[in-house]
């Protein structure tokens, strides 16, 4: 496991993390999540040694930091933020020098350089120097070395930062492949990546834990849990606002920017709206385009958390 305890980073007099506990465990993939300069990329520096906390622990696979940073990053694979390289380099080269510095050698060296060639979809840019590769690909690079000596723990701080909607897809089918018998840490401020891919996630803001939870717990606090969402593209709005709102169960109705035609049904505590609302649109014979329940949302979650932090912030 990773174990964190009390961890607290300063700098002068700013603390950027402020006594951060918790632990990850085997087949979890954890995402911490955060505004930016809420501490995450602190926190992976210091998992993975690159800086010294100013006072708690950290263990990675029974090897602490401080006491033994050698064994504990044998067992690291860290994509920092922005996929630093070499940038005359060429991919090949480089993913040569990594496989060296972590004592692969002979075969299981070019197997395993192989391999994570083909994982990362890397084979037309293997000889073109890396500070001539596109964002994305420069980031596929920086997980490749990441992982090219299968790593027991695997952290990634903002790892489809620069990727095409297809490359995204690939990274997170390959972290789900990875996750199965690895620890793996994703830092990111991107909630679309937290849905996706991650089993657990922590909010913190203010170098603080404000949330630990799944994101389908987290989604559940949201006031949009449960809610109703539909489009009436032939209904007059203050007829449609007016109908809906009297509803029982309905806490509000929020109308949407396209045209007023999309309208969210906010349920008040345990309320099932669905019934009422379908049972109203029988009866008015109103020409429905969708209809949903929404499971909640993640953004009014992030926002409800860290809104009080980032005011204390700014007074």
């Amino acid at each position: 496991m990773i174990t964190i305890d009390n961890l607290k980073k300063t700098f002068g007099r700013f603390t950027a993390v402020d006594g951060i506990t918790f632990s990850v465990g085997p087949g979890e993939v954890l995402g911490f999540l955060g505004p930016n300069g809420a501490g995450k990329s602190t926190t992976m520096k210091m998992i993975s040694g690159f800086i010294k906390p100013t006072s708690g622990a950290v263990s990675v696979c029974g090897h602490d930091v401080l006491r033994d940073p050698v064994g504990a990053k044998r067992m690291l694979g860290y994509l920092p933020e922005g996929a630093p390289a070499y940038g005359e380099m060429t991919p090949a080269r480089f993913l040569d020098f990594i496989a060296d510095i972590r004592g692969l050698k002979g075969d299981d060296k070019t197997v395993r350089i192989q391999h994570v060639v083909e994982q990362l979809a890397l084979e037309s840019v293997m000889h073109q120097s890396i500070d001539t590769l596109s964002k994305g690909f420069r980031r596929r690079v920086g997980i490749a070395q990441a992982i090219l000596h299968d790593p027991a723990v695997l952290i990634l701080d903002e790892p489809t930062d620069g990727l095409d909607p297809n490359q995204k897809h690939q990274v997170r089918e390959l972290i789900r492949s990875l996750s199965k018998e690895k620890i793996v840490i994703i830092s990111t401020h991107i909630l679309e990546e937290v849905t996706a891919v991650c089993t657990r996630a922590i909010v913190i803001a203010g170098g603080r834990v404000l949330a630990d939870a799944s994101p389908d717990e987290l989604e559940r606090r949201s006031r949009y849990h449960r809610a109703v969402t539909m489009i009436l593209p032939d209904v007059v709005q203050d007829e449609a606002k007016s109908c809906l709102g009297q509803l029982p169960g309905v806490a509000g109705v929020e109308v949407g920017i396209d045209q007023g035609a999309r309208y969210t049904l906010l349920p008040e505590a345990n309320a099932d709206l669905f019934p009422a609302v379908n049972q109203l649109l029988q009866e008015k014979g109103w020409s429905v385009e969708e209809l949903y329940v929404e499971r909640g949302r993640l953004d009014d979650v992030f926002r409800m958390l860290t809104r009080g932090e980032l005011q204390r912030e700014v007074a």
